[in-house]
């Protein structure tokens, strides 16, 4: 009688593997340790934040922790924002305030990103300079606020120099320390090859610390809106910080709040446009940052 094969050997007589159940997917726990997350969380998460600061104010305005006129709720505030916006004028101010905070911070990262550059790569030029740099770090720009009116004036150029001030020399130092951060094998790998100072620099070391200082530059333009309303509330007659300070007078405190709220959203509007220049010019380094 002819035997069959089993349904447990294979025709060479070795064993089947026997077939597992598949494994149940790993639960994703709340909190994990540098995890990325879905994006429907990021956008979840990132509304109920705001949905929760929405709400805690509008309560407290409900329970009366404070004067009305001094706390007014989330509805007047945005009711005073859409006024501002459709009867005064509002607009030509906002960009009045853009153009000050983008051409300063302009100027600042023109001088900045190279001299930052040379310091970081050069230590002559960082004993040079960083005495200079450290010393003016330290020093609180508001402080200028009468130099830069005795020799400006009160027109914009006063304005310029003091958000110019406030983030020159904090860039300068945040770039350097990227800088030195490129690895020295790959220097000395491109000097052996034969590579000139420049050829080195400009092939290496600035393609190396370029995505660094692309955040050093985003980092530093949020810094440059916090002084936007300390440069505009002295004799200004235009710009955010000058329709703030003129609210003030009148006790317009929903005035004021909707300034607030504007400076707000054109930094995240900044920030995110950044952030977006950063992930199309190193689509590499994507999830690392």
């Amino acid at each position: 009688m002819t035997g069959t094969v089993s349904n447990s050997t294979s025709p060479a007589g070795m064993p089947k593997p026997t077939p597992q159940p598949n494994a149940p997917a790993p639960r994703r726990r709340f909190f994990e340790f540098k995890k990325d997350i879905p994006a429907s969380w990021s956008v979840i998460l990132g509304i109920a934040v705001w949905a929760c600061f929405f709400g805690l104010w509008e309560f407290a305005v409900w329970q009366q922790w404070a004067n009305a006129i001094l706390l007014p709720g989330p509805g007047k505030v945005l009711g005073a924002l859409y006024t501002m916006f459709a009867d005064n004028g509002f607009l030509s101010d906002v960009l009045i305030s853009v153009w000050r905070v983008l051409f300063s911070f302009g100027l600042a990262c023109a001088v900045a990103i190279p001299l930052g550059i040379l310091m970081g790569t050069f230590r002559t030029v960082e004993a040079f300079f960083s005495p200079f740099v450290s010393a003016w770090r330290y020093l609180p720009a508001p402080s200028f606020i009468p130099l830069l009116l005795m020799w400006f004036g009160a027109g914009d150029t006063q304005k310029l120099a003091l958000l110019f001030i406030g983030v020159i020399w904090f860039l300068i130092t945040l770039i350097s320390d990227h800088v030195k951060a490129v690895p020295a094998d790959l220097i000395r790998t491109s000097v052996t090859l034969g590579g000139s100072r420049w050829q080195v620099l400009r092939t290496v070391v600035v393609p190396a610390s370029l995505p660094n200082i692309t955040i050093a530059m985003r980092q530093m333009l949020a810094v440059s809106w916090t002084y936007l309303v300390i440069a505009e509330i002295t004799a200004a007659d235009a710009g955010i910080g000058a329709v703030m300070m003129r609210a003030k007078r009148f006790l317009h405190v929903d005035e004021i709040m909707a300034g607030i709220l504007v400076i707000g959203v054109l930094g995240l509007l900044f920030d995110f446009l950044l952030r977006q220049v950063y992930r199309f010019a190193f689509p590499y380094l994507e999830g690392q940052n």
